[in-house]
C-alpha cells in the first residue's frame, strides 16, 4: 500500500478486511509500505512521506493486522527490491509497459502532474520485483488490478525462459473490492475529500454522514426514495443489520423515514462498528516509535528473504 496518511472506510473495506482473511486463512503473509512507489506521482513533495507511513501502519495495526502473522517492512528499506527491478528492466518490453491500462487511464487523470517520466513507465516492473523476491505464489487483487499481475507473470516467464526456473510464476488471488461510496456519492477517496477515516471521532461522523447526498430524485421529506442509489443506503448494507435494511428499505420507498433520520441510524452503526479500531488507534498513536520498531524488525526480516532470492537470480544471469 503506497503511505497516502491516514485510512478511511474504503481501504479498511476493499484492502484490510481481506488481509486479515488471509492471516485467519494460514497463508504467509509480506505486507509492505511502497514508498518507492510513492515517487512516481509525488516525486516533487516528499515530506509527508515518514509521518503518512506512520498514520498509515497505525491503522493497519489498529484494524487488527497482526505483526505476529506476517511481516510488515518498508518497501526503501529492503534494496534488494531495487536491485531486482534493474535486472528485471534489461527484459523487460516497452511495449509490455506501454500497453498498460493504468498507465493510460494515470497520464489523462492527472493531467495536473508531470508524470511523463521512466520512472512511472516502469513502475510495473518495480511492482513485479516487488512480488517475486518473496516467490510469491498468489497476489491478492480485485479485478481491476489483475492486469498488473499478469504483466508480473509474463515477465517471470521471460526471466525464467532467459536463465532458468528461478521464481515461480505468481497466481492471481481475485478477492473482493466493494466500491465504496463517499459523502458525495464519489468513490471514496482522500483525494476527493469525500472519505469518512478510521481516525474521525464519532463527533466528525456524525457530521460527515449528515452531510451526504441522497437519492438526487428525493427533493423533499414526502418525496418516495430509491435505496438502490443511495450512497447512504449503500453504506446500510455493510453497518446496518439486515432486518433493519429491510425496514429502512421499505419505508424509504414509501416516504415513512426521512433522509435524516436514515443517516442518524447509519452513523451509530458506524459509530459503534469502528469503536475498537478508533480506541486501538487512539492508543498506538501515542506510541509512533512502537510502529517503527515494528516496520524496522519486519524490514529486517523481509531482507533475509529478499537477500537469498536475488544471490539466486544474480547466478542465474551469471552476474554474481
Amino acid at each position: 500500500m503506497r503511505p497516502t496518511g491516514k485510512l478511511h472506510l474504503g481501504n479498511l473495506l476493499g484492502a484490510l478486511e481481506n488481509w486479515k482473511a488471509l492471516q485467519r486463512e494460514g497463508y504467509e503473509c509480506f505486507y509492505f509500505v511502497a514508498d518507492w512507489h510513492a515517487l512516481t506521482t509525488d516525486y516533487m513533495d516528499t515530506h509527508q512521506i515518514k509521518s503518512n507511513i506512520v498514520e498509515m501502519v497505525t491503522d493497519w495495526l489498529a484494524s487488527g493486522l497482526d505483526p505476529e502473522e506476517g511481516v510488515f517492512f518498508i518497501q526503501s528499506r529492503v534494496p534488494e527490491h531495487t536491485e531486482l527491478h534493474l535486472m528485471l528492466s534489461m527484459i523487460t518490453p516497452v511495449a509490455w509497459l506501454e500497453r498498460n491500462p493504468t498507465y493510460k487511464e494515470q497520464m489523462q487523470e492527472l493531467s495536473n502532474k508531470d508524470i511523463s517520466t521512466y520512472g512511472f513507465l516502469g513502475y510495473p516492473v518495480l511492482q513485479a520485483a516487488d512480488i517475486i523476491i518473496y516467490k510469491a505464489n498468489y497476489v491478492p487483487v480485485g479485478i481491476d488490478q489483475a492486469p498488473h499481475v499478469e504483466l508480473t507473470r509474463e515477465i517471470t516467464r521471460r526471466f525464467n525462459y532467459f536463465y532458468g526456473e528461478v521464481f515461480p510464476v505468481p497466481d492471481i488471488k481475485l478477492t473482493e473490492f466493494p466500491k465504496v461510496l463517499g459523502t458525495d456519492g464519489r468513490k471514496m477517496s482522500k483525494s476527493y475529500q469525500n472519505a469518512i477515516y478510521l481516525a474521525d471521532p464519532p463527533e466528525i461522523i456524525r457530521k460527515k454522514v449528515s452531510t451526504m447526498v441522497t437519492d438526487p430524485q428525493r427533493v423533499k421529506r414526502t418525496d418516495p426514495g430509491n435505496p438502490e442509489v443511495c450512497p447512504v443506503f449503500s453504506l446500510h448494507k455493510t453497518y446496518t443489520s439486515v432486518e433493519t435494511q429491510k425496514t429502512l428499505d421499505r419505508a424509504c420507498r414509501t416516504a415513512e423515514v426521512g433522509c435524516v433520520d436514515c443517516k442518524k441510524i447509519l452513523s451509530e452503526n458506524l459509530i459503534t462498528a469502528l469503536a475498537p479500531i478508533y480506541e486501538r488507534r487512539e492508543k498506538l498513536s501515542q506510541k509512533p516509535d512502537l510502529v517503527m520498531d515494528i516496520l524496522i524488525e519486519g524490514s529486517g526480516k523481509a531482507r533475509q528473504v529478499a537477500r537469498k532470492t536475488l544471490e539466486e537470480a544474480k547466478a542465474a544471469m551469471k552476474i554474481l
